[in-house]
């Protein structure tokens, strides 16, 4: 079976000899991949024309309701993923991080997207900055969609995951992209990307896919477009010197294969419940997905008194992990991705066996249930024992990417923290222990190294998702060897594929480029109250000034009574000497409720609900006899989505300011609406 490739809304197969895929398990030649004839800038050409307008001409929320549909279409399909995934090696459980990890961070963005971004094709990113004396003249921050493709290289350990965690936030961003799996398992990405396209839902442009070598791709890119890259730093670092990248400034995110560690704390003993969860963690780190993840747990650094205690306790759990065939009964540690992965592990814990014992294993000598290990890419856990770790280079500098740890002994805390460096930039490192200040201590000295700092001990082990599990809503990727890049991390994610640009001007320009109220802009006041208009007649500006109120003492009494808040500076005149108030001072809970009370249209109308307030700040004090009036502007509309049996309604933010009797803001706040559209 010849793999096919993606280009221009067209499946088509390489020419040329290709490369022969193998079963990671029988070694029976299942594929033959090829990218050999193809126009790889006719790719570009067509993701930039094509697929680029159709994804920009739509808003955040849009997009991501596409993310949401497309993760239920391929969950409907994951059996069909999970049948061809035991060709890489993989046993169900390591499938099961792969393919439904990966439609979990298309559910975890298609979430976010819809929660967290406004529905517009652009994002205003924080505060206005006030740029001028008499308020004319401001900036604000705005991010928008880069214009280019987004080229997405892929390791051969993840093939769904490492597709689907990148495409997310790309698609939220509004880029189209092409992604380019390894070449060994790129027969499961291609099964996965036949049913995004067959499903219909991206629309066309949006995802193309090359399955063999990534031909001249990367000459023809230019300063709109993002290269990101996960695999070796070796590969990494070759890719980001290509001329084309330099010469345009193209963004190249890597994420790279580290040394990851592990740190046992000094409390933490033979006895204690961290020193079992950590040989469990350690042992499936080891063992899951056979060692090859790039979060895979290298250096396993332990207090020297327990490293004895250590050893034996992994070696038994490490015995008891059967290694073989995945669709056998047992088994749960199947074959490397490939033979020659084969070697280059066995080549690498050969370089570290000059200069550390072995613990555990024999590259020769093991047993492999229901299957060949000569045909298959079978290789055992490998544990081994560095005396020296401070003084000894290689174990800091060589990653055998496999079933392999090696244990590194301290003395102190402060050795640990030494050893946790010496890796040179890790994806994540993790710390079992008890103690919370060796906790602070150790976080504290090494989070400049890692780009994830895990914390386990037994009030959250039960529910953490792991040391080798990088979760949507956080970053993944590193500093130094990892790379020194980031991919996910929640929204921050979608914000790597667009480009921030600061705005300048007067209030009014920027707040219609923005379509948003910015303070200091030209504002729209009308005989009829913005509560007695629907969704769809308010306009950004619509102003409300309200009448005035007075504070008395008896409003003080009345709120304190019903609030039951009865703080000195609102009940207790004689206490105010030395405080910040010059006499008895209103709440400020009340201020906000009188001014609701101020701005609040009683009557049934469009307006359906309160749904919350936001940014609420209490900027000066009021007093007994001080007189408050509120400006209400509606600040942006946001549309929520239809559904069944509910009216057809939007979500409205408003800008409420507080004012006194001089004029000075008192109270400033957002409130939001839920407001009743036409039908």
């Amino acid at each position: 079976m010849r793999l096919k490739n993606y280009i221009a809304g067209q499946w088509v197969e390489g020419t040329g000899s290709g490369t022969p895929l193998f079963h990671a398990v029988t070694g029976e030649q299942i594929a033959i991949a090829s990218s050999e004839g193809l126009d790889f800038k006719a790719m570009l050409d067509y993701a930039r024309t094509v697929g680029g307008p159709a994804l920009r001409a739509m808003t955040f929320h849009e997009r991501a309701r596409k993310l949401k549909a497309l993760a239920m279409h391929l969950m409907a399909k994951k059996e069909m993923f999970y049948q061809l995934s035991g060709a890489t090696g993989a046993t169900r459980n390591d499938s099961w991080i792969d393919i439904e990890g990966g439609i979990g961070t298309l559910f975890a963005y298609a979430s976010k997207g819809r929660r967290e971004l406004p529905d517009e094709t652009f994002l205003v990113e924080g505060n206005i900055e006030p740029l001028s004396k008499n308020g004319t003249f401001i900036g604000q921050h705005i991010c928008v969609p880069l214009e280019g493709v987004a080229i997405h290289i892929n390791a051969f350990n993840f093939p769904c995951w490492g597709m689907l965690e990148k495409l997310a936030p790309t698609i939220v961003g509004g880029m189209p992209a092409i992604i380019k799996p390894a070449t060994a398992t790129s027969y499961l990405t291609e099964l996965m990307v036949k049913e995004i396209i067959a499903s219909g839902i991206l629309p066309a442009g949006a995802l193309q896919l090359i399955c063999g070598s990534a031909g001249d791709i990367l000459d023809h890119v230019n300063c709109q477009d993002i290269v990101t890259f996960t695999g070796s730093a070796e590969t990494g670092r070759m890719l980001r010197q290509k001329p084309a990248i330099i010469d345009n400034s193209v963004r190249f995110t890597m994420e790279a294969d580290s040394l990851n560690c592990c740190i046992l704390g000094q409390d933490a003993s033979p006895d204690t419940e961290e020193f079992k969860l950590f040989i469990k963690e350690v042992a499936r780190e080891m063992t899951a997905k056979s060692g090859q993840k790039c979060t895979a747990i290298r250096r396993t650094i332990v207090p020297a008194k327990y490293a004895d205690e250590v050893a034996t306790a992994l070696k038994k759990r490490l015995t008891d992990i059967r290694l073989g065939n995945p669709s056998v009964e047992g088994v749960r540690m199947g074959p490397l991705a490939s033979k020659s992965q084969v070697k280059d592990v066995t080549a690498q814990v050969a370089k570290l066996m000059t200069v550390c014992d072995v613990a555990f294993g024999d590259l020769k000598n093991f047993e492999v249930t229901g299957a060949d290990k000569e045909k298959g890419a079978f290789m055992p856990s490998m544990l081994l024992y560095c005396k020296k770790p401070l003084s000894t280079a290689e174990p800091h500098a060589i990653e055998p990417f496999g079933p392999v740890t090696t244990i590194m002994p301290y003395d102190n805390t402060g050795e640990a923290i030494t050893l946790a460096k010496m890796g040179k930039g890790s994806l994540v490192g993790s710390l079992f222990t008890a103690d919370d200040n060796i906790a602070r201590q150790v976080v504290l000295n090494t989070a400049a190294y890692h780009g994830r700092m895990l914390v386990i001990n037994r009030h959250c082990a039960a529910e953490s998702t792991g040391h080798g599990s990088p979760m949507p809503q956080l970053i993944h990727g590193g500093p130094g060897r990892a790379g020194g890049g980031e991919e996910m991390g929640g929204i921050r994610g979608v914000k790597h594929f667009m480009q921030r640009t600061a705005l300048q001007g007067s209030p009014t320009t920027l707040s219609n480029i923005c379509n948003t109220y910015l303070k200091g802009a030209e504002t729209f006041e009308d005989i009829i109250h913005p509560f007695r208009k629907y969704f769809d007649d308010l306009k950004i500006g619509d102003t409300l000034i309200t009448h005035k109120r007075t504070i008395t003492e008896a409003d003080i009494v009345n709120f304190a009574g019903i609030s039951g808040d009865n703080f000195y500076a609102h009940t207790d005149e004689t206490s105010l000497e030395g405080s910040i108030f010059e006499r008895r001072v209103a709440h400020g809970y009340f201020i906000i409720s009188a001014a609701a009370g101020l701005f609040v249209d009683p009557k049934k109308g469009p307006v359906l609900a309160n749904y919350g307030l936001d940014s609420l700040r209490f900027t000066q004090p009021v007093y007994v006899g001080d007189t408050i009036q509120v400006r209400l502007t509606c600040k942006s509309k946001t549309k929520k989505e239809d559904r069944e049996g509910q009216v057809p309604q939007g979500v409205v933010e408003w800008d409420v300011e507080v004012t006194n009797q001089r004029g000075e803001t008192v109270a400033v706040e957002t409130v939001l609406t839920l407001v009743a559209r036409k039908m």
